[in-house]
């Protein structure tokens, strides 16, 4: 995942082996908002050929908790998410989609986000998911097994 920050310098962590095969790529973060694109082909279908569920549920949690985190960063704390609801609106086979994810709600404890996953091609939305997350102090070096 490559990212493009805006607003305040807050380091993204690389992303796991997981939400990198997802294929999101960050471009821009701000506390706010977060855009990005993925290529979507062959490697997220389902056995029947188009692009699975699972893939868009992962693009929205990642999207959704970098830009919550993003917020809360210069408060050592990350958001995580407790709950995802993405609905599936539309299949595809394959293509470049474009992600936008939009703060709806910034509290001190929880925030919601609102993500968009856009077919380039086309203009439709592929799918379209609320994320609410908790916000957490980030963990210290020695909750790691640390010194």
């Amino acid at each position: 995942m490559t990212t493009h920050t805006q607003g305040p310098d807050v380091s993204l962590p690389a992303a796991s082996a997981f939400v990198a095969a997802s294929g999101f790529v960050v471009d821009e973060v701000t506390p706010t908002h977060v855009q990005g694109h993925v290529d979507l082909d062959e490697s997220h279908h389902t056995p029947w050929g188009v692009v699975h569920g699972g893939v868009y549920a992962t693009i929205v949690e990642s999207a959704g908790s970098i830009g919550a985190s993003h917020a809360v960063g210069e408060r050592g704390q990350f958001a995580v998410g407790v709950h995802n609801g993405t609905d599936f609106l539309r299949s595809t086979t394959g293509g470049r989609a474009t992600v936008v994810a939009d703060a709806l709600h910034q509290g001190r404890s929880q925030q919601l986000w609102d993500v968009v996953i856009t077919d380039d091609s086309t203009g439709k939305v592929l799918a379209r998911g609320q994320l609410r997350l908790q916000n957490l102090p980030l963990p210290s070096y020695d909750d790691k097994g640390g010194n």
